[in-house]
């Protein structure tokens, strides 16, 4: 469910330490709310979401036609992403933050963690078209209780291209996040 900015601007995250030149582009409830000890597998499955192994049709058709224009159109190649177009916001972490545990990694989905806490979680991927950031981080939900706002910010300053290619370049949100075995 779509959450209004100020689900995440309103939070005394760390992550708007490192992202003041990024704008905000939208901000999601996750399902699967838990209570604070859930964090950490509610990441990790977040990190290991596979859109080419979703169970909708149009989700993994999206991402296959996806990578297929950026194969032919170059908006993914090596010269085009962290440490080659941009830096990557690494450099930016204050000492606590680079020398902690940066998160879990994924194999499927474009971005590297930044960082991990108890109660955030940040990653980065840029390619041609954008440099963006996904963000976790417990907050009230639309009904009170306690959610996962999943905020994406993009870089404040694109190009053409970027403009073009759209904000919902960033990872979209699924309906549903994989079934969590320890759950049942």
């Amino acid at each position: 469910m779509r959450l209004p900015n100020t689900a995440h601007t309103s939070r005394p995250w760390r992550i708007h330490e490192i992202t003041r030149d990024f704008r905000l582009e939208d901000v999601w409830a996750l399902p699967g709310v838990g209570g604070p000890d859930d964090f950490a597998r509610l990441v990790q499955r977040f990190a290991s979401y596979d859109p080419s192994q979703s169970s909708s049709c149009a989700v993994r058709t999206l991402f296959a036609i996806r990578l297929k224009l950026g194969e032919l159109l170059g908006w993914d190649d090596a010269d085009a992403g962290l440490g080659s177009r941009v830096p990557t916001l690494r450099d930016r972490l204050p000492a606590d933050l680079r020398d902690g545990p940066s998160g879990p990694e994924s194999d499927a989905l474009p971005f590297t963690s930044l960082y991990l806490t108890d109660d955030e979680w940040a990653a980065e991927g840029a390619n041609r078209t954008m440099h963006g950031v996904i963000h976790i981080g417990p907050g009230p939900g639309p009904d009170g209780r306690l959610s996962r706002p999943d905020g994406r910010l993009g870089e404040a300053k694109r190009s053409a291209r970027g403009r073009l290619h759209g904000r919902d370049q960033a990872v979209p949100v699924p309906d549903r996040l994989p079934a969590d075995p320890a759950r049942g």
